[in-house]
C-alpha cells in the first residue's frame, strides 16, 4: 500500500473516482462468488446422481468467467491500495484514508452511500469508534504557522 496521508479535501475528493472502483470491486467479487457457487452445486449433483452427463464447454467458459471476474477483483483492490486508500469491508463498501492530525495517524471514515466523508477514527477504534468531523477537527487538521 501507498504510505500517505491525505486531507480531508484530498480524500473528498476522491470519492468519485474509489466509489465507481469499489462498485466494480463489489460487481466483480459477486460474479466470482456466482461462479463458484455453480460449480460447487454442479460438483454436488455429479456426485449425488453418481455421475453426469455434463456440457464442458458451458463449464469451462463459467470457469473461465470467475477466474477473469476474480482477477478483475484483485486488480481493482490493488488499484485503491495503490491510490493509499485502505478497503476496509468490501461487504458495506468501507473505505478508510490515513490523515494526519496535530502529528497524529487517525483515518477518515466512508461508507457507500454516505454523501461526503463526514466521520473518522483513531487506528484502534474502528467503524464502531466513528467520530462526528467538526470544527476542532478541521482547525487540528490545518497545519500551525
Amino acid at each position: 500500500m501507498a504510505n500517505r496521508s491525505f486531507t480531508l479535501d484530498e480524500a473528498k475528493n476522491l470519492l468519485p473516482v474509489l466509489e465507481s472502483l469499489l462498485r466494480a470491486a463489489m460487481e466483480a467479487r459477486d460474479q466470482a462468488q456466482q461462479v463458484e457457487r455453480e460449480m460447487s452445486d454442479l460438483k454436488t449433483h455429479i456426485h449425488n446422481a453418481g455421475g453426469l452427463l455434463v456440457d464442458v464447454r458451458h463449464v469451462a467458459t463459467r470457469k473461465a468467467q470467475g477466474e477473469k471476474a476474480l482477477q478483475r477483483l484483485k486488480d481493482t483492490l490493488a488499484e485503491v491500495d495503490s491510490i493509499g486508500v485502505q478497503v476496509k469491508d468490501l461487504d458495506i463498501g468501507l473505505l478508510d484514508f490515513p490523515c494526519t492530525v496535530e502529528g497524529k495517524t487517525v483515518l477518515l471514515c466512508w461508507k457507500l452511500g454516505e454523501s461526503t466523508i463526514s466521520h473518522w477514527h483513531g487506528l484502534e477504534e474502528g467503524f464502531r469508534g466513528r467520530k462526528v468531523i467538526d470544527e476542532s477537527f478541521l482547525r487540528s487538521q490545518k497545519p500551525k504557522q
